[in-house]
């Protein structure tokens, strides 16, 4: 006994302590009324002091598995035990088990199966991993994040610290809604939640419209964003894809698929500014021409605003929410994790009142609120003038890696069609005898690895000569080498 102690650091040591002493009488190393050694007896067997055991003995009293005697010492609080034997398994008697998988339904089962982080190559140390669209750590300026957090601290800490509203933070709320205005959004007649990021959003939208008593029919751009294919299939809709174009969405394909089958769809999901995978950007025509075939035929739209601020060059290009004017068809789901940081998880959803008061009594009965504390520090950074600061430097380094991964791309890929036109990614399109599944294996060997273009698209075996390049926190020597790398691995294929 007492072996196997080791203090461990930047942890308080009489809290080890008192853990350590825990874990032997819930065990039964000690026994209820047996006497635990003497302070000094302790400090010396485990070799810290005796004013951390003192500490330690007091603790182990206030959680209740002492008592003390004065003069006497501390002794072992009686505790309820189970006998061994209620778990040892016998002939008579096996121990308890339960076959979970053939428990788990088809929506967890579904779950694992489309989960691409599982499926995902594991990078080793040292690999190039172009698999991430994440934002660069390297940029955060911390020191604005800290003050924003002092700031809110000691404006309403003890606020922030207690439960929220399951709508949300109202200062961040109001500040959004401007901020949404000033896109050019009607806010008129419109409300706004606030989530758990853009996921938590998409499905709390998604199990809102989901339709009764048969399977719900999306439609949207093929490809597509992987998760949001993952909780469409999740949520129980079959999914109608529509081509991309070098501008965006087929409208010629839309069109005759609505005319077709106009009837048969429950909701629309876009993604018109730096779409994921593709990196296009939807042009105004485009926009307006969705927007009309989408009230034509009634269909609600469900309108990702991902990376929406990461705008290289051109004009600004207004969300489709805002093309819709007064219109309440366009339900709007924003975040600032790409842009921002994806460690505060925060997201929201800007449509109809009427719909949002639905949104979030469903938000309160899953989640009761997003963070509140996530939602204050975001709303003091916001509020400090700290955003465009940072974006503007942010879009500054990222064009810079934009235009060098766009360079090699063009100088070792040549075999590949590139589109993006800004974002944090790139895609390319091989001919169509290049399986990026295989090109993925050729290039795990030489330490790079990449996503297969294949999980964006609806159906399986579509796009199975495409790639994501994701950029953002690569560094430059390794945009070179690593798509170096994957150019030698394509002319061995071809070959």
């Amino acid at each position: 006994m007492f072996q196997d102690f080791k203090v461990v650091r930047d942890r308080p040591v009489s809290i080890q302590v008192k853990e350590y002493v825990k874990r032997l009488i819930i065990k039964g190393a000690y026994q209820s009324d047996q006497k635990l050694p003497a302070t000094r007896e302790m400090s010396d067997l485990l070799k810290v002091s005796r004013n951390t055991v003192i500490a330690a003995y007091e603790g182990l009293e206030d959680d209740g598995f002492t008592y003390t005697i004065p003069g006497k010492g501390s002794y072992v609080a009686a505790m309820v035990r189970h006998s061994n034997a209620d778990n040892e398994a016998t002939a008579s008697n096996p121990t308890w088990q339960i076959d979970w998988k053939a428990r788990i339904n088809e929506y967890a089962a579904s779950a694992v199966e489309l989960d691409l982080m599982k499926q995902g190559i594991r990078a080793q140390k040292g690999t190039i991993s172009f698999t991430s669209i994440a934002p660069d750590e390297q940029l955060f300026d911390l020191g604005d994040v800290r003050r924003a957090f002092m700031d809110r601290m000691a404006i309403e800490g003890q606020v922030l610290l207690n439960y929220g509203y399951a709508k949300g933070y109202k200062p961040l709320i109001d500040y959004l809604m401007r901020y949404m205005e000033n896109k050019g959004v009607d806010i008129t007649g419109k409300d706004m939640l606030i989530t758990n990021g853009f996921t938590e959003g998409f499905d709390i939208v998604l199990s809102a419209l989901r339709p009764s008593g048969r399977q719900g029919r999306a439609i949207c751009e093929n490809p597509t964003h992987h998760t949001a294919i993952k909780n469409l299939k999740l949520q129980g809709f079959e999914i109608t894809g529509i081509p991309m174009e070098r501008d965006g969405i087929d409208v010629e394909q839309l069109e005759s698929v609505l005319k077709q089958q106009s009837a048969s769809f429950d909701l629309a999901y876009l993604t018109p500014s730096y779409h994921n995978p593709t990196g296009v950007v939807m042009s105004p025509a485009k926009r307006s021409a969705v927007m009309k075939l989408m009230r034509r035929y009634q269909i609600p739209v469900i309108e990702d605003g991902f990376n929406e601020e990461l705008r290289y060059s051109g004009a600004h290009v207004a969300p489709l929410i805002a093309t819709a004017g007064q219109g309440n068809g366009v339900i709007y789901i924003g975040s600032h994790s790409k842009v921002l940081f994806p460690g505060l998880r925060v997201g929201w959803v800007l449509g109809d009142r009427a719909l949002i008061d639905h949104l979030e009594s469903i938000k309160r009965a899953r989640t009761i609120h997003t963070s509140t504390f996530d939602q204050a520090i975001l709303y003091q950074y916001l509020l400090n003038g700290n955003f465009d600061k940072y974006v503007k430097k942010a879009r500054m380094e990222y064009k810079r890696k934009y235009e060098l991964t766009k360079a090699c791309c063009e100088a070792y890929l040549p075999e590949a069609q590139l589109s993006g036109d800004g974002g944090l990614h790139l895609f390319l399109t091989f001919p169509p005898s290049v399986n990026t599944r295989q090109l993925l294996e050729a290039c795990t060997e030489q330490g790079v690895i990449f996503t297969p273009g294949d999980k964006f698209f609806i159906q399986e075996g579509e796009g199975t000569n495409t790639l994501r390049l994701g950029f953002s926190r690569v560094s430059d020597e390794d945009i070179k080498q690593g798509i170096q790398i994957i150019g030698e691995q394509v002319r061995r294929l071809l070959k």
